[in-house]
């Protein structure tokens, strides 16, 4: 509204030069200026013990001294206000102001916190988000009691597959790389064809064997050939089936994918993406170059979901990386993000007999944080503090259930994404956990 008002203002100086609108327009002169703001986190990663601790700080390029108050507001992820506070200001022209603010009794979660100024001028809010004691965090759902009977059960079906591995060298890639690609194509459960591209250092060494970096996709990513530079790592990049170059028999639109068979949990398009995985792991124990015991599940978002449900049902997984993983602590998503669940209620609608309440029945087959706590390989998880896809609070939940070893990297200011950092510590972590020194 004050920048509506401005340009209606200027509006009105340029079309009346009369007597009393110059003076007007003179006096809004005077006090021309901008404001900018700011919040410092005292904290690094934006999770504190007990009382979360803010400083909102205000500089004025305003020739008058402007009133009005600092506020914020907290709200649970699903967007319920939980506390709330405001403060009088005046920031003298050309001045600055700062004010500390303390969130205090919360319970063990994460929040979502906005920090608004509004004086005469200027109005903005500032968005950020924090957590409380989040190592209590647990979910009130527990797995299905035939959850890993389930997925016992789809791993005997893959086995019943014939792979009929093909792999086909792709020429002229390795001038510049100093790698071999193959194109690599095998039948998964169903009978699906899936197609995936390994990339291997070349060695003069014989006996040389790599280990092995398995990459997931995220949702509705092609993965091409991933060259790397490190010459004892090879490196599997798998196209899951309807995603990338899988596409032979599944090809549907972007937002029909997560709804594929949804009715139905053992024909639900997850649980052949998953043993797309599975197989994918038997792939490289085909392979007498690669390490069988130096593998290494990586992705984010849906890939990340796929490195945490592979580990989880397949032990050869000698170290987990998930960033920003989807899909957990699925029954309390529900009324945290709006996707997937846009869709899934579309998808519901157009079934006839078919509720939300069978269809989290189903989920729970699927739920990342039922397959973590089967993980016992090193894990490493990644998280943004402001994530609307993958909230801090359900990766956190999948967390604290991995009972291997594990590590958790926290980006205070991102979203659906990592930093460097994360994948800097990854490499390390990884080289030492397969000794490659």
């Amino acid at each position: 509204m004050i920048q509506v008002s401005k340009i209606t203002s200027a509006i009105i100086c340029c079309l009346f030069m009369l007597g009393g609108m110059q003076q007007a327009c003179a006096q809004e002169s005077e006090n021309s200026g901008a404001m900018t703001d700011t919040v410092i986190t005292h904290s690094k990663d934006g999770i504190f013990s007990s009382t979360a601790s803010y400083t909102f700080q205000v500089n004025s390029t305003f020739k008058n001294t402007e009133a009005g108050k600092v506020s914020y507001i907290v709200t649970t992820e699903a967007g319920k206000k939980v506390k709330s506070d405001s403060v009088k200001v005046k920031i003298a022209g050309h001045g600055s102001g700062s004010y500390d603010f303390d969130v205090a009794g919360l319970k063990p979660g994460f929040y979502k916190i906005n920090f608004m100024v509004d004086v005469a001028d200027y109005n903005d809010t500032l968005r950020k988000a924090f957590g409380i004691k989040p190592e209590l965090i647990s979910s009130q759902y527990s797995k299905p009691a035939d959850f890993e009977s389930f997925w016992h059960d789809a791993r005997l079906e893959l086995d019943k597959v014939k792979p009929e591995y093909k792999v086909t060298e792709i020429p002229d890639t390795a001038k510049n790389d100093k790698r071999r690609v193959f194109e690599v194509e095998m039948k998964s459960i169903d009978g699906m064809v899936v197609r995936g591209f390994l990339t291997e250092p070349i060695n003069n060494n014989k006996k040389k064997k790599f280990a092995v970096l398995l990459g997931l996709p995220g949702y509705q990513v092609t993965l091409g050939p991933m060259v790397g530079n490190d010459p004892d790592v090879a490196i599997f990049t798998l196209n899951i089936r309807g995603s990338g170059y899988s596409r032979d028999v599944i090809n549907v639109r972007r937002e029909d994918y997560i709804v594929l068979n949804l009715e139905d949990k053992r024909k639900y398009i997850l649980r052949g993406a998953i043993m797309d995985c599975v197989r994918a792991v038997d792939f490289i124990y085909s392979r007498p170059e690669l390490r069988h015991d130096n593998i290494i599940a990586a992705g984010g978002s849906l890939g990340g979901f796929l490195a945490i449900a592979t580990s989880g049902v397949d032990k050869r997984i000698n170290f987990c990386s998930a960033a920003n993983p989807i899909l957990s602590d699925i029954r309390n998503l529900v009324n945290e993000v709006d996707w997937p669940f846009i869709d899934i209620r579309k998808y519901v609608n157009t079934r006839p007999g078919l509720t939300m309440d069978k269809v989290l029945d189903n989920l729970d087959y699927y739920d990342a944080k039922n397959f973590a706590t089967d993980i016992e390989c090193p894990t490493l998880v990644g998280m943004g503090m402001v994530d609307n896809i993958a909230p801090p609070n359900t990766v956190y939940t999948l967390y604290n259930g991995i009972r291997a070893p594990r590590h958790l990297i926290v980006f205070r200011d991102l979203g659906h994404e990592i930093g460097r950092k994360y994948v800097v510590y990854e490499g390390r972590w990884m080289r030492d956990t397969f000794a490659l020194f």
